[in-house]
């Protein structure tokens, strides 16, 4: 592959996301809701103020889990599936068609990190200002583990567009597979588990973890913040299964890297074929 010829595409993709003010709107939004949450975290109890890292963090993550795999889905599939005249002009090109998937991945990419990185980092300075940096370390982590995230989504949508071509059938089809693995696939699972017996259902809890990005995701977080005890039916069993939390964490990074992968190279193949 031409890395020139990837690295133009990709910073072209950047630049149309930061022109159309996608990239500051995220920032924007990514940085008002990592405040909210420290700062009224604790309304509940009936006090205010900002918290520190290490129980912003830990409430953070289900706003990582539901927000993070929606603007990957949607600002991917609006990228893949760009307007019929651009997509022509660019596929005339002397490139690959693995190089305008690949550049145009790395280049919404690199508009999501931007806009994570200014969201959180300018959340956090402030955090740090209020709360004090204790716990500060679980906090880059949480911000890492949002952006493997994004990367897998990406990957999705990628593919998800490769399949559908239509821009308006794509959004739909992201919609359904962000519904699908954030709200629907734990009760699935959940229900499914009461038709097998206890030995059956817990190998089944096991397997249905690695079938779920976000929920690979979630108990990887737990693991790093330290919330074994909220780790829910999947991450229990993966540690019964595993043995170890470190070795339970190298799988689920493998795992995680599969999701990013295979995707992207299904999407790849069915681009190749496509007459455009």
């Amino acid at each position: 592959m031409d890395t020139n010829a990837i690295r133009t595409i990709g910073r072209q993709e950047l630049m149309i996301n930061v022109r159309n003010r996608w990239t500051l709107v995220f920032a924007a939004v990514f940085g008002v809701l990592v405040l909210s949450i420290s700062y009224f975290g604790m309304i509940t109890g009936g006090s205010l103020g900002f918290q520190g890292f290490a129980r912003t963090s830990a409430s953070l993550l289900n706003m990582v889990l539901y927000i993070v795999p929606l603007v990957a889905l949607v600002m991917g599939t609006l990228s893949f599936t760009s307007e019929t005249s651009a997509g022509e002009l660019l596929f005339a090109q002397p490139v690959t068609r693995g190089e305008i998937l690949i550049g145009k991945f790395l280049g919404v990419f690199a508009s999501i990190f931007t806009a994570t990185v200014i969201g959180f980092g300018l959340a956090g300075v402030i955090i740090a200002a209020k709360a004090g940096p204790e716990g500060s370390l679980r906090y880059p982590t949480l911000v890492a583990y949002s952006l493997l995230l994004a990367l897998i989504f990406l990957s999705l949508s990628a593919l998800i567009s490769a399949i559908c071509r239509r821009k308006t059938k794509a959004l739909g089809v992201a919609l359904f597979a962000w519904f699908f693995f954030v709200l629907f696939y734990d009760l699935l699972v959940i229900g499914g588990t009461f038709l097998f017996k206890e030995r059956t259902a817990n190998s089944l809890i096991f397997g249905s973890l690695f079938g779920n990005p976000v929920d690979m995701v979630r108990v990887a977080s737990l693991m790093t913040l330290n919330g074994k005890e909220i780790f829910g039916a999947g991450g229990a069993a993966l540690l019964r299964f595993l043995g170890g939390e470190t070795s339970s964490l190298i799988v689920l990074l493998i795992a995680l890297s599969v999701w990013v992968i295979a995707p992207l190279i299904a999407a790849q193949q069915l681009l190749k074929r496509q007459d455009i």
